[in-house]
């Protein structure tokens, strides 16, 4: 199973040639957040919620080649029988980071994708993709304004665990 993020071990793996090479640009203290589409559990106009499931304070960016043997268990990417050199891993900081107790829903079907809701898209300043257009991409959205979609983050009370799912 490729499990990733682990939010047990507080680390995410991408493909360091594309879409993981900007993570190489971040620096401790940034914040990542995970998304996802999740299976409603009660009735809603679409077949999935879009949300917010965990966020990570950067503890450190590394390659994977230059992860000790000794780590190997800490990350999916890492867990493979056969390692890619040049993929990332996000290693992330204790105490600030993890799964998101409850998610929380961003996004809905409109244009033809999911995408974030114009009113949360607004509140966070935008993203770095079209019309708040969250399906999996080979390009990883940004927020133009990370101290906006902070302090909306923080209005919602987030509670942070570090654990997977049971």
């Amino acid at each position: 199973m490729h499990l990733d993020p682990d939010f047990g071990h507080l680390t995410y793996g991408d493909g360091g040639n594309r879409r993981g090479k900007p993570l190489l640009d971040l620096g401790r203290d940034d914040l990542v957040v995970f998304y996802g589409g999740l299976r409603p559990v009660a009735p809603c106009e679409h077949r999935l919620v879009y949300a917010l499931v965990g966020a990570y304070r950067v503890d450190e960016v590394v390659r994977l080649r230059s992860v000790v043997e000794a780590r190997w268990s800490e990350n999916a990417h890492t867990r493979c029988l056969e390692h890619e050199p040049s993929d990332v891993i996000l290693r992330a900081q204790p105490g600030c980071s993890g799964r998101l107790r409850r998610c929380i829903p961003i996004g809905e079907f409109r244009d033809g994708a999911y995408r974030v809701t114009p009113p949360i898209l607004e509140a966070w300043g935008g993203l770095s993709c079209q019309n708040g257009y969250l399906q999996r991409s080979a390009v990883l959205p940004r927020f133009l304004d990370a101290p906006r979609f902070l302090d909306w983050f923080e209005e919602q009370g987030p509670e942070l665990v570090s654990a997977n799912n049971p």
